[in-house]
């Protein structure tokens, strides 16, 4: 081999720190799975019902909810992080790294999916409510046993997409000393000299995200409307 492979592949490709940082990198992808869940499973319930108290027209509420909504649509979630993590503080509230990230990343989710939630909701044909209504069920029960099961299945493409692009936030958590995947890689780095831990780290979301990813589109085919 040449001298520059040889050159490559000790900085990439280094067996020695490899080995080394490896159960570190494994770890990191415990955190990984346990920040992406509580984040996908909080955001989600949280949009949701956003969602459905708006469903009820309260007009004072709904602005509120359409503010919020819009901050945290707004807001890059890097920015949420530091905002929760350095200044909460202030208020004698102290949450670590973990909780911030969380809290930052299911704030987001939740303003995305309160939107394509709502969109899914108004999408249901107004017949479909007067006909629930002229059998004689509420206003909360046409919603919850006629509407929402059809808006629900409308909205899984673009929840799955979002879902899958916040999830990979997980990242950002860096920042604020979560010990995830690139938290773990970016110290080994630091105690090696060698980046060969990123290596480790990207070889782990391809692992971990890449069948998150064609799952979802097995279930964007199941379940989206018949063309």
């Amino acid at each position: 081999m040449t001298p520059s492979w040889d050159r490559f592949l000790d900085t990439f490709f280094n067996a020695k720190v490899l080995a080394k940082y490896l159960p570190d990198i494994i770890d990191g992808v415990g955190v990984t799975i346990e920040l992406a869940l509580l984040v996908v499973a909080s955001g989600l319930a949280a949009g949701l019902a956003l969602a459905v108290i708006r469903s009820f027209g309260l007009r004072a509420v709904n602005l509120l909810i359409i503010f919020v909504v819009d901050v945290f649509r707004a807001l890059p979630p890097l920015v949420i992080i530091v905002l929760i993590y350095f200044g909460l503080p202030n208020l004698d509230i102290v949450p670590s790294g973990f909780v911030s990230t969380w809290m930052s990343l299911a704030l987001v989710l939740m303003a995305f999916s309160e939107e394509i939630f709502w969109s899914g909701i108004t999408s249901v044909a107004r017949g479909q409510w007067e006909a629930a209504r002229s059998t004689g069920l509420s206003f909360a029960q046409t919603l919850f046993h006629v509407v929402l099961p059809q808006a629900l299945r409308i909205t899984i493409p673009p929840l799955t997409n979002r879902t899958i692009a916040i999830t990979k936030g997980t990242a950002l958590g860096s920042v604020v000393a979560v010990t995830e995947i690139l938290g773990q890689a970016s110290s080994a780095v630091s105690n090696s000299y060698n980046p060969s831990p990123l290596t480790l780290g990207a070889a782990a979301y391809v692992i971990l995200f890449l069948p998150v990813v064609v799952l979802g589109r097995w279930v964007e085919r199941k379940y989206a409307w018949k063309r």
